[in-house]
């Protein structure tokens, strides 16, 4: 208890100094309790490098390594050097000093611009942790590795790599409501020194990790059983591979509740599976609507976050959408994002408990659907 205590202080302060932030920060928690990597999509600007920093800074005695990718990046960049000495003496070894191999946390920034010459010792380091060259192979101490780019990869031959991001998360710019609590607290990260961040060991961590191992899911296996064969079914490729380590992101929002085994609301962590942005309100509809029957107490905060609507909030999202629809000339692909989002919308406003207010946001949703009907 005490371990997983540590990391929600850890956890806890980094919301705090990135306002709206905090389904990105609970799911890279997830991620270092699941050993499982983490990929960011998202323009520049929306503080994934500076996220992903200060976790590393509150990481005891941890090594960050962070690097921005582009298509000219050698190896050399990324894992280190041959050692010259080494080399005079006829033995190939890489001095890895400050380098990808000796970090406990990773980032790679626009990670899709990954060239042939560095891809498979990627592959590998993402995959299996382990970095070889020639005859050279050693673990990887990495806890996490994370990835970030402004767009999803257009050559077949980068899928791969994506496939080795279990998480995937959008990073958007923050509500403009939120704007001014952005700025004060940006202020106030800038005024604090690394002894005033709470600090988690490595090895707690690993703690956690081998904890994870022991939570019982035999009380939602059925329902997850079912739930991947109805994604299969709506197109969404979950392999049996990524089946089996679903079950580690699972394992792992239970610990983050302090619980030894997992109800049926862990069952969110599904909504970061997608591999294409058309499946982000797709797996948010499957996932919400079975998550919502879940009565037990102590789910994950993120749970719980969309499992009661906010009406308010609703109507300002059909309003905005109204008025992108009335006001721009809009491309095909824009007006299909527009109507994904309305049927999100839709869905959502079936959970409102007010029967005023579903009245009304249902209203509202039918006659921006009448308009699209008529500009077909």
């Amino acid at each position: 208890m005490k371990n997983i205590n540590k990391l929600n202080d850890v956890l806890t302060y980094i919301k705090n100094a990135f306002v709206g932030k905090d389904e990105i920060i609970d799911l890279l928690g997830i991620g270092l309790i699941a050993r499982e990597n983490a990929f960011l999509l998202g323009p520049p600007g929306t503080a994934k490098s500076a996220i992903i920093r200060t976790l590393s800074e509150c990481i005891e005695n941890g090594k960050n390594f962070e690097y921005l990718l582009t298509r000219f990046t050698e190896p050399n960049e990324i894992f280190g050097p041959f050692d010259i000495r080494k080399l005079k003496e006829g033995e190939l070894k890489t001095n890895t000093e400050g380098m990808l191999p000796e970090a406990s946390m990773v980032f790679l920034d626009e990670i899709f611009n990954a060239n042939s010459a560095i891809l498979n010792s990627l592959l590998m380091a993402l995959n299996e942790k382990l970095f070889r060259r020639g005859r050279e192979t050693r673990k990887i101490p990495a806890l996490m590795f994370v990835g970030a780019s402004n767009v999803m990869p257009e050559d077949e031959s980068l899928n791969a790599l994506l496939d080795r991001f279990l998480i995937r998360v959008r990073s958007d710019y923050v509500n403009p409501d939120l704007l001014e609590e952005v700025l004060l607290a940006g202020r106030k990260l800038e005024k604090q020194t690394t002894t005033e961040k709470p600090l988690i060991q490595p090895e707690t961590i690993i703690n956690l990790q081998n904890q994870a191992k022991e939570i019982d899911l035999s009380p939602i296996r059925k329902q997850f059983v079912d739930l991947v064969h109805n994604l299969r079914n709506t197109g969404i490729k979950v392999s049996d591979r990524r089946a089996v380590k679903i079950q580690n992101l699972i394992a792992a929002s239970a610990i983050m509740c302090n619980r030894t085994e997992a109800i049926l609301s862990d069952l969110w962590v599904l909504k970061y599976i997608w591999d294409t942005e058309e499946q982000i309100e797709i797996l948010a509809g499957i996932i919400d609507t079975i998550i919502e029957k879940d009565e037990k107490e102590n789910a994950h905060p993120q749970a719980m976050f969309n499992k009661i609507p906010n009406a308010e909030e609703l109507m300002k999202e059909v309003n905005l959408l109204t008025k992108k629809w009335n006001d721009a000339k809009l491309s095909f692909e824009e007006q299909n994002v527009i109507k994904d989002k309305l049927r999100y919308l839709q869905t959502r406003t079936s959970w409102i408990k007010n029967d005023e207010h579903k009245k009304h946001l249902s209203t509202e949703i039918e006659s921006l659907w009448h308009k699209i009907l008529q500009s077909v």
